[in-house]
């Protein structure tokens, strides 16, 4: 497969060709999907995941929107930890979907989770349903990043948060050149092992440098809508959460 799957790119010419490049992508990926997170991360992505929903936790608030859920896992560890929580998933990929529901519906949690396939750019809700929204890694697949950070903020209430962990790039003399050296040539060459997709694997840099980052990618939030956007780096910088309100 990995020879005849096609190179997404992070600035596709449309914002029609990305995300059809991108639902492609991950659907060819969903069964190796959590493995390779997993081990890409070293598992600390479970941990970056703790932290954010500690931070909507803390917020309040139970109608909870889960936009690029994947496979759910940022959706299960927010029904697991938030009193009351009714957390709806939505996602792209069809094949993302398929196995986030087979997760909720061993974890039992199907009451309380529901996972749909849904364009991130049109969500099918009305305005001020939710108390807060969230995305894992998944804004970067974004195919208008304005207009999405715009979407979510329509069916956010008043008050509301948005909470975003988003992979990032460290800047440190060391740590720079290692995170380089492990995501274009180690990541890559792990996709095709377990996956056999190696352009998947190599969108991932790409993707993760043409995001914004930081102070930029908190100014996009506030031009989109969001107020007090603020970023928290995690992990030498290697990953980002970010927060703002409606």
């Amino acid at each position: 497969m990995g020879a005849e799957c096609e190179n997404v790119k992070p600035d596709a010419s449309s914002p029609d060709d990305k995300a059809s490049q991108v639902r492609r992508m991950f659907d060819r990926i969903a069964p190796s999907y959590d493995f390779m997170n997993r081990a890409m991360t070293l598992g600390i992505d479970r941990l970056w995941r703790r932290k954010a929903v500690g931070l909507v936790a803390r917020h309040g608030g139970t109608r909870i929107l889960d936009v690029a859920t994947g496979t759910g896992d940022l959706a299960l560890q927010m029904a697991r930890r938030i009193d009351g929580a009714e957390i709806t998933g939505v996602d792209l990929s069809e094949g993302m979907i398929g196995i986030g529901r087979e997760k909720v519906a061993r974890a039992g949690m199907s009451d309380r989770i529901s996972l749909m396939a849904a364009d991130c750019l049109a969500l099918p809700f009305a305005d001020a349903t939710f108390d807060a929204v969230t995305a894992a890694f998944g804004v970067r697949n974004f195919a208008d990043l304005s207009a999405g950070m715009r979407e979510m903020a329509r069916v956010t209430r008043p008050g509301g948060m948005l909470c975003v962990i988003e992979l990032s790039t460290p800047r440190g003399p060391v740590t720079g050149p290692l995170y380089r050296l492990y995501t274009r040539g180690i990541v890559p060459a792990l996709g095709r092992l377990v996956s056999r997709d190696s352009n998947a694997y190599s969108y991932l840099p790409q993707s993760i440098a043409a995001v914004p980052q930081g102070r930029e990618m908190c100014a996009l939030l506030e031009a989109s809508g969001w107020k007090s956007a603020s970023h928290l780096p995690l992990t030498f910088g290697s990953c980002t959460i970010y927060l703002a309100y409606n």
